[in-house]
């Protein structure tokens, strides 16, 4: 019985207690995270070249 009872109040928590965004906020909300995650991915990936370069440009210089 308790793994209904803690559905029931789980579903009702859900629909009476928690307050869901709008269309329009989630919208946005989605544009925010999609740009920043973006801009995230371009500096990641900028680093990972400028590391690349750097190394390549290193060991061309450095012999073992």
């Amino acid at each position: 019985m308790k793994i209904v009872d803690y559905v029931k109040e789980s579903y009702t928590e859900l629909k009476e207690k928690v307050s869901w965004p709008t269309w329009k906020e989630l919208r946005s909300s989605v544009i925010v995270v999609s740009i920043a995650s973006l801009i995230i991915a371009l500096a990641v990936f900028l680093m990972d070249i400028s590391f690349k370069n750097l190394l390549e440009l290193f060991y061309q210089h450095v012999h073992f």
